[in-house]
């Protein structure tokens, strides 16, 4: 993995090196306490400074780095100790955390690749502010305007408020923002998330007339109605998921006809599928909502493939992923895949590798087949669980129909 080095702070050089030796020597329970504990971390982003939490522990006799998405960890796979560096690598994204040590702070980089590079800063974490008691309540689903690419007029805001402190987070079609995290504080909330992906900062202005006035990281401005508002009905209404993406010819099987990892090449028409329900599902390992559906599928395939259900990932990756899919591999081994996994090709690709598919612009994507091999449902999108009713609904939406076809009797072979 690529890693970055930043300016040697000499002053603290011998303090930092016996600090970091110490973190290599130290067994399972005993990790120093100035790099084991909860961080109160910022990461830099187009001038913007996105606050998160960072947590470093000891597993297994190894140090550990972590980000969150709500309750659910993003754990660093190695870490390499340097002197007065610890580079924290997570392979299941394709980065690296890059840190220094000096007087019990953390400074660095976080750096994805050769396409963006984040400044990074860290503090022990002090008391988690509970907000404001009186704040403006803001609990519930929002209507938010919108206009995207994929031809959506609105999301929706869903926010969860426990006093002045709040989770959120912005559903679209494709999936949501992951968890936004923040209290209110000087007139607005500021929410705020980084899970190693997604970077986004969102100040919520509660306005007068009972709508709320949301600000992405500093520029983008939109309005937000309560869901059941007369209002909301002149922004419009969110995309159905379950209707964004069709497919040409219902009466057609699916085809698909892809190399997995070692190269071999693996076909619709190969005799493990026959006869079986298949989830197919168009993702990539650099897409965050595609590692919010990862664990749902994985859980999926589990429980019912004793009763003839298949998964199949169709990965689109970016081409030198496709020549050497390291990222694809560690994304595999963090969610315990043991279903097909196939390299379809590059993101910018999917229309042209899946013909048979109307509107197909949403990553994940996935294309529910009957025992014929038929298409019966197409799900755009997955919401991590910050969506709540919404990530339970999806979620039990696609299990549904899943049971519904494995209830249907096996096609006779002729």
């Amino acid at each position: 993995m690529l890693t970055v080095r930043i300016r040697r702070v000499v002053p603290v050089a011998l303090a930092a090196s016996a600090l970091f030796a110490a973190v290599a020597a130290a067994g399972p329970s005993r990790t120093p306490s100035v790099l084991s504990s909860r961080w109160d971390a910022t990461v830099v982003v187009n001038g913007v400074e996105i606050p998160f939490p960072f947590e470093i522990t000891r597993r297994g006799g190894r140090t550990v780095g972590s980000f969150f998405n709500g309750e659910r960890r993003i754990s660093s796979t190695a870490t390499r100790v340097d002197g007065d560096r610890v580079i924290f690598t997570f392979a299941q994204y394709g980065t690296t955390l890059d840190a220094l040590v000096s007087d019990g702070r953390l400074s660095g980089e976080y750096r994805r690749g050769d396409k963006s590079l984040y400044p990074f800063s860290a503090v022990p974490a002090g008391h988690a502010r509970g907000g404001d008691a009186g704040a403006p309540v803001i609990d519930g689903t929002w209507i938010v305007q919108a206009r995207s690419a994929k031809g959506e007029s609105a999301w929706r805001f869903i926010a969860h408020q426990e006093s002045g402190r709040v989770t959120a987070t912005i559903l679209r079609v494709d999936g949501d923002t992951g968890t936004l995290a923040g209290s209110f504080e000087d007139g607005r909330y500021v929410l705020s998330h980084f899970s190693g992906a997604r970077p986004l900062l969102v100040e919520v202005f509660p306005i007068g007339d009972g709508t709320l006035r949301l600000r992405q990281n500093g520029r983008i401005e939109m309005t937000a109605v309560r869901e059941g508002d007369s209002r909301a009905a002149i922004i419009g209404a969110p995309t159905d998921p379950d209707s964004h993406t069709t497919v040409r010819d219902a009466s057609e099987p699916f085809h698909f006809q892809f190399p997995d990892l070692s190269g071999r090449i693996v076909s619709n028409t190969d005799s493990k599928f026959a006869g079986k329900v298949v989830l197919v599902s168009i993702s990539g390992s650099w897409c965050p909502n595609c590692h919010d559906e990862a664990p749902f599928l994985a859980a999926l395939y589990k429980k019912y493939r004793a009763r003839g259900l298949e998964v199949v990932t169709l990965s689109f990756e970016e081409k030198e992923q496709l020549a050497n899919p390291e990222r694809l591999r560690a994304f595999i081994a963090a969610y315990g895949f043991h279903h097909t996994v196939l390299l379809a090709g590059e993101p910018d690709q999917v229309a042209a590798k899946i013909p048979q598919a109307v509107n197909l612009d949403a990553f994940p994507t996935s294309f529910i087949l009957g025992r014929d091999g038929r298409v019966r449902a197409v799900h755009a999108g997955f919401p991590s669980p910050g969506s709540r009713d919404f990530y339970r609904r999806a979620a039990e939406d696609v299990s549904g129909e899943i049971e519904r076809l494995l209830d249907e009797h096996p096609v006779e072979e002729k």
